[in-house]
């Protein structure tokens, strides 16, 4: 759950728990099935996309390295490079599955949501099977159309090194 340091301390009702379950696993979808810019209208204009380092899941982007740390712009950047045969860690495309349980949301009605959920993400790619586990951590602000919009998408591993991965090059 959400810390109620950060002020946000109701928790949602049930149904809009399962609203932001089928967003997650909506979401999913979209990125299991490359459809990366499809995948890209779920973020506001300010959104970002967020992978802290490893070593320091709790840490603060402006003082400690992230493995990832997108605007909106760097978002845009990262999915037409993925898209491309210049991304050479990604072409062909990983085949990738994922798993999201554990799903809470904190918030206030009509407002944004803190979103906590598990993860688990496999993906293969010349016959090895890299496996990702972490804890999403997001903000998400409900839509008209896609139903919530991130405001921020944070994954946070909990492996202890990227060994035997090396690298994260399809999104979490």
């Amino acid at each position: 759950m959400v810390s109620t340091t950060s002020g946000v301390d109701s928790t949602v009702s049930r149904e809009v728990l399962g609203d932001v379950e089928a967003f997650l696993h909506d979401e999913a979808e979209l990125l299991d099935q490359w459809r990366l810019h499809e995948w890209l209208e779920l973020f506001s204009p300010e959104g970002t996309y967020e992978i802290p380092a490893t070593d320091r899941p709790e840490g603060d982007p402006t003082r400690d390295l992230f493995l990832v740390h997108d605007d909106r712009f760097l978002l845009e950047q990262r999915v037409q490079s993925l898209l491309t045969r210049s991304a050479h860690a990604e072409y062909p495309h990983s085949a990738t599955r994922r798993i999201v349980g554990n799903v809470r949301a904190r918030g206030a009605v009509g407002g944004p949501l803190h979103v906590t959920a598990n993860f688990a993400v496999y993906r293969v790619r010349a016959g090895v099977m890299d496996t990702y586990v972490g804890q999403y951590r997001h903000v998400v602000e409900p839509d008209e159309i896609t139903g919530y919009k991130f405001l921020q998408r944070k994954s946070v591993m909990v492996l202890d090194a990227l060994r035997p991965h090396g690298k994260v090059s399809i999104i979490l």
